[in-house]
């Protein structure tokens, strides 16, 4: 066989270059690779944050979104401005009847009567007459549906005698709630004085504690149209109350909750909505018109829905006893003092919430029922993210002497 005697150089140079390619076109694949991956990853980083920082295109000045069962801020704009509220002021008024339903003083079958000066308010209206006998419940739907100033005074009167105590009661209720930046001087916003102000946190507060507190109230805030009978010496007549809040017809998941507006203060709204188990209050103040301040809310809402997540631990799993030292009894049982609810925004694993119970070895008697033992801790890649108290079921007294006596006989005994 002939053979060259260069042959093998020549060999040896061609493999050289044939690896050399291989290899750089493996290099190249890794490269695309890794370039690949890394713009993933830049990608993933950037939605996350855009998910979390692009705020809502909202007109509105003053405006804020909470979710309504940790009461949690998702977004927020001016919203501890003092502004003038207009008709959202009768929110207020409306935890105050629900409030006062709830005490047994007053029945939603209650006749309320309209005095002269129930029946001169101006702006919106119902039309009742002086004199003119209504129902509690009828009154609430004249209020919440067609957002009644001649209602709202009739019933302000017939909760505290005059519209005036009333709204010392708002106040109250308003100091209690810690809404720092709240005075009313009427009970349905008509009013255009600077001593009437509030705030859209202030606003979003009072809202939550007349929707968890008193539920109920959506049966009257979800009406679109109801009529109601006016009847005066004149005889009877049916007058058709129409919802001012056009959510319940231009948004799915509207739930209420008031709308407000003078010359003042503008155009307001303090809207709830439902959707996926994800309770949300948006609140819009000073909007330039009145199709603006929809806009805003829907826009809000709209943004809350898609990046809220809810964790949920109802906390209904059986806890040991707890050992109680000096007591009439040596343990006592225990429970959670309520739910664990935590708001995620930022797109996190909630899979990854660890839980972890903290109890003592024991507790002195005596012991008081709902008295906290001991903590369940939550936390999210190693952070607190909250607790929930873990209490006494039960009292336990301290012991005495012929206690301790029967407990020396009921061991020997067994």
């Amino acid at each position: 066989m002939f053979r060259d005697k260069n042959g093998s150089n020549r060999n040896r140079f061609f493999i050289f270059i044939v690896v050399e390619h291989l290899t750089g076109v493996c290099n190249v694949k890794r490269l695309v690779r890794t370039t690949i991956c890394y713009m993933f990853s830049v990608w993933l980083i950037l939605t996350s944050v855009l998910r979390v920082q692009a705020a809502p295109d909202v007109s509105a000045p003053s405006y804020i979104l909470m979710e309504t069962s940790t009461g949690q801020i998702i977004c927020e704009q001016e919203a501890d401005v003092r502004r003038s509220p207009a008709s959202i002021t009768k929110i207020m008024t409306l935890l105050l009847i629900f409030d006062h339903l709830d005490t047994g003083r007053i029945k939603l079958e209650d006749e309320v009567i309209t005095s002269a000066h129930a029946k001169s308010m101006g702006g919106s209206q119902v039309f009742l007459e002086e004199g003119e006998v209504q129902t509690l419940e009828t009154m609430i739907k004249c209020i919440a549906v067609a957002s009644g100033n001649d209602a709202c005074v009739a019933v302000a009167e017939y909760i505290a005698g005059s519209e005036e105590e009333f709204v010392k009661l708002m106040n109250q209720r308003a100091e209690e709630l810690r809404m720092d930046n709240t005075h009313f001087v009427d009970c349905c916003g008509l009013s255009d004085s600077d001593e009437h102000y509030t705030t859209a946190r202030d606003v979003a507060i009072m809202s939550r504690e007349l929707i968890t507190k008193h539920p109920e109230v959506y049966d009257y805030t979800k009406i679109w149209m109801e009529d109601i009978t006016h009847v005066t010496r004149q005889g009877s007549t049916t007058f058709t109350l129409s919802s001012t809040n056009k959510l319940l017809k231009q948004y799915e998941w509207t739930t209420g909750l008031k709308t407000g507006s003078t010359s003042k203060a503008k155009y307001c709204l303090s809207a709830t909505a439902s959707k996926d188990g994800i309770d949300l209050i948006a609140v819009v103040m000073a909007a330039p018109d009145n199709k603006v301040r929809f806009q805003d809310a829907m826009a809000l809402l709209n943004f809350g829905f898609s990046v809220s997540n809810i964790y949920i631990d109802e906390n209904k799993e059986a806890l040991p006893a707890q050992l109680v030292k000096g007591g009439v009894e040596d343990t006592v049982n225990l429970s959670f003092a309520g739910e664990f609810r935590y708001l995620d925004t930022k797109g996190s694993n909630l899979s990854q919430i660890e839980k972890t119970i903290t109890l003592p070895e024991e507790i002195m008697a005596p012991v008081e029922e709902g008295q906290p033992v001991g903590e369940a801790v939550y936390k999210l890649d190693g952070q607190r993210i909250g607790g929930v108290s873990i209490v006494a079921a039960k009292s336990v007294d301290k012991a005495g002497y012929w206690d301790y006596v029967r407990k020396v006989l009921r061991n020997f005994l067994l």
